[in-house]
């Protein structure tokens, strides 16, 4: 039986938190990733009662990935945790943690991907009509109104909307100041309905934020920062089929596409750090031209 205690101390031999803490300009979130990542491939290696990076070999690495698969973990999920253990060696030959790197020739395909979905003009009445019910509290029915436009009508993330601020805002000439992916800034332009909606809900924020909720743009019900969770309640509880708040992100990208903005500019709107993301969309939207065409034309 592995002594449990034993295995951590092995685990400690590959400085896993140094490596992250070398990771400049990721999101807390990436960070969080690699680590798990390393964490569960030096776990596993130590019950083969190898006690540090350096006597990993290839066949080792192999053996972590039919692992993964026997216990079913989706194709690109194990290409991203091999990816993580392959920046961690490059990492570990410089500081001579290792003397040679054992992903060398091990190769996981990520799979082809799933399309974004892209919500469709009766998805999206839905969602961004102003709700009239009257048992909900008009303080909560103007936030999600502002968090709905946003989300669509300027593509954000979930994580770039909950920690706005205030003072991120520029109502007078229709922008906002995000902070996306690797702590980079962008101003992203805002649309008339979502202005509007966010006019409307700063009047009344006053009445739902918490005293410790310092300058956060939106609060939830207890009237702290919104959470991406929140953020996920919201859509729950105004669209008429389920849908990831991800999906508004996708839907902005493409309708641009759709009316022949320029992948560059889609890029900068996005916060993409490579062009090859945004292109993504291109598929998107030439899946809908096709399909357009194929119900619309006699010689289809």
């Amino acid at each position: 039986m592995v002594d449990p205690t034993s295995e951590m101390n092995q685990v400690d031999l590959w400085q896993i938190d140094r490596f992250v803490a070398s990771l400049t300009s990721l999101s807390d979130r990436t960070l969080e990733a690699y680590r798990t990542d390393l964490r569960m491939f030096a776990e596993f290696i130590s019950r083969m009662n190898i006690s540090d990076p350096s006597l990993v070999n290839r066949t080792n690495v192999r053996r972590y990935v039919a692992h993964l698969s026997t216990r079913q973990y989706a194709q690109r999920s194990i290409a991203r945790k091999i990816a993580s253990i392959r920046r961690y060696f490059r990492w570990a030959l410089r500081h001579d943690l290792a003397h040679t790197d054992p992903t060398v020739g091990v190769h996981v395909s990520g799979g082809t991907g799933r399309l974004p979905r892209v919500l469709d003009r009766r998805d999206l009445e839905h969602l961004l009509e102003p709700t009239d019910d009257p048992d909900e509290p008009l303080w909560r029915r103007r936030r999600d109104d502002a968090v709905l436009e946003l989300l669509y009508g300027s593509g954000l993330r979930v994580a770039e909307l909950c920690s706005l601020d205030r003072s991120s805002l520029d109502l007078d000439h229709h922008a906002l100041r995000v902070w996306g992916k690797g702590s980079k800034e962008r101003r992203v332009p805002i649309g008339e309905p979502a202005c509007d909606a966010i006019a409307a809900w700063c009047e009344i924020r006053c009445e739902s934020a918490a005293s410790d909720a310092g300058d956060a743009l939106f609060t939830n019900e207890r009237g702290r920062r919104l959470t991406s969770r929140d953020v996920r309640r919201i859509l729950d509880r105004r669209s008429a089929t389920p849908t990831h708040p991800h999906a508004l992100r996708h839907t902005f990208a493409t309708h641009l596409l759709d009316g022949g903005a320029d992948l560059r500019a889609v890029q900068e709107l996005l916060g993409h750090a490579d062009v090859a993301t945004t292109q993504r969309y291109t598929h998107v939207s030439k899946e809908r031209l096709t399909a357009a065409y194929r119900q619309s034309h006699p010689r289809a």
